[in-house]
C-alpha cells in the first residue's frame, strides 16, 4: 500500500491521490510517502520516485533487520523496531517490526511490513506541529510515539498479566499458562527491540548537523525525551520481565508440589486398599485356612482387614502423612 501525504500552508495534511502522484509531472518535495507491506510494483513505483534503490528500501521488510543508521550520499536511513499488537482468541499478542524512514533533502519515506498506531496517530492529526516539510521533526516525533507506545503495551501487558494470575489463583490451566508464557515471550521481544533503539537514539544524539538532520534547540529536546522514554521503557520491560518470570517459576512450583501431593494421595490409597487385599486373597486360597466353610471366618478375615487399615492409618497419621 502506498500512502503520499503533504502538509499544507495552514498546518493541515492532505492526502495526495493515485491520479495526482502517477502523472510524470508529479513532484515529491516536501511529501511523506508510507508503504505498507509493498508489493514489488510498489516498491519500484517509489524507487523511480525517489531515486532510492529497490533493494535499501526493501532492508525494512525484513522481520530479522536490526535497528542501526545507514547514511549513503544521497539519503540518510534510520531503522527501528516498533510494537504491535494481534488480537487472538480472548487475548492480545504482542512482538515486534522493524520500520524504516528514509530521509532525502526533498522527501521521507517510511517503510513497514504492518501498520502501526505510532503512525496512524500523524495521519489522524493526533500530533501537534507536525508537518511533512520539517523532516528532522518527523523523524523525532515518530521515535516519539514509537518509545510511547512501548509504554503503553508494556503497561497493557501488566494488566493481562494480573488479569490471569487472578484466573490461575481459581484453577491451573493450561490455557492460563499458554497466555502467561506468550506474554514473558513479548517481553523478551520488547527488551530485544528496545535495546536496539536505544543505541539507534544515543547515536542520533552524538549528530548534531548534517544534511539530511537539522536539529534546532527544540527538536534537540524532543529528541532527549525520546531518549528518557526509551529508557523507561527499558527499565519496565525489565521490571516486568522479572516479575513475570519470577511468577511463572513459581506456578511451575505450584504445580509440581500439587502433581507430588496427588502421587502421595494415589500411593496412601494403594497402601491402604493393599493389606485388605492380601488378607482376602489368603483367606480365598483353595487350602485349608482357619475358619474355612465356617461364617466366622469370614467375619475373622473382615475383622483383620478393618484392623490392618485402622493400624496403617494410625502410623501415617503419627507420622503427618495422612
Amino acid at each position: 500500500m502506498i500512502e503520499i501525504f503533504k502538509s499544507q500552508q495552514d498546518g493541515k495534511l492532505s492526502v495526495i491521490l493515485p491520479e495526482v502522484y502517477e502523472r510524470e509531472d508529479f513532484a515529491v518535495k516536501d511529501c511523506w510517502i508510507n508503504l505498507v507491506n509493498p508489493s514489488d510494483r510498489e516498491v519500484a513505483f517509489v524507487s523511480a520516485l525517489t531515486g532510492i534503490e529497490d533493494e535499501v528500501l526493501k532492508a525494512p521488510l525484513d522481520d530479522e533487520e536490526r535497528s542501526r543508521i545507514e547514511q549513503e550520499e544521497d539519503h540518510l536511513m534510520v531503522l527501528v523496531d516498533m510494537p504491535v499488537i494481534d488480537e487472538e482468541d480472548d487475548y492480545y499478542s504482542y512482538y515486534t517490526i522493524p520500520m524504516g524512514t528514509f530521509i532525502k533533502e526533498n522527501v521521507i519515506i517510511t517503510v513497514s511490513l504492518r501498520e502501526s498506531t505510532a503512525l496512524r496517530d500523524f495521519v489522524r492529526g493526533k500530533v501537534k506541529n507536525f508537518r511533512t516539510d520539517l523532516k528532522t521533526r518527523f523523524l523525532y516525533q515518530m521515535l516519539y510515539n514509537i518509545a510511547a507506545r512501548f509504554l503503553s503495551y508494556l503497561k497493557q501487558i501488566d494488566k493481562a498479566s494480573g488479569r490471569i494470575q487472578n484466573e490461575l489463583h481459581k484453577s491451573t490451566k493450561n490455557k492460563e499458562l499458554i497466555q502467561m508464557l506468550d506474554l514473558e515471550n513479548s517481553l523478551v521481544y520488547f527488551a530485544t527491540s528496545l535495546s536496539g533503539n536505544d543505541a539507534v537514539i544515543s547515536r542520533l544524539l552524538t549528530i548534531k548537523n548534517n544534511r539530511f538532520l537539522i536539529a534546532y534547540e527544540e527538536e534537540q529536546e524532543l529528541l532527549e525525551d525520546v531518549a528518557g522514554e526509551t529508557k523507561q521503557a527499558i527499565e519496565m520491560c525489565t521490571i516486568y520481565r522479572d516479575i513475570l518470570s519470577g511468577t511463572m517459576d513459581a506456578y511451575a512450583s505450584v504445580i509440581s508440589n500439587n502433581q507430588n501431593s496427588i502421587m502421595k494421595s494415589l500411593a496412601i490409597i494403594t497402601l491402604i486398599l493393599a493389606v485388605p487385599t492380601f488378607i482376602a486373597s489368603l483367606f480365598g486360597m483353595n487350602t485349608w485356612i482357619p475358619g474355612g466353610q465356617k461364617v466366622w471366618g469370614f467375619v475373622l478375615a473382615v475383622a483383620l482387614s478393618v484392623v490392618a487399615v485402622v493400624v496403617i492409618c494410625v502410623v501415617l497419621k503419627r507420622r503427618k502423612l495422612l
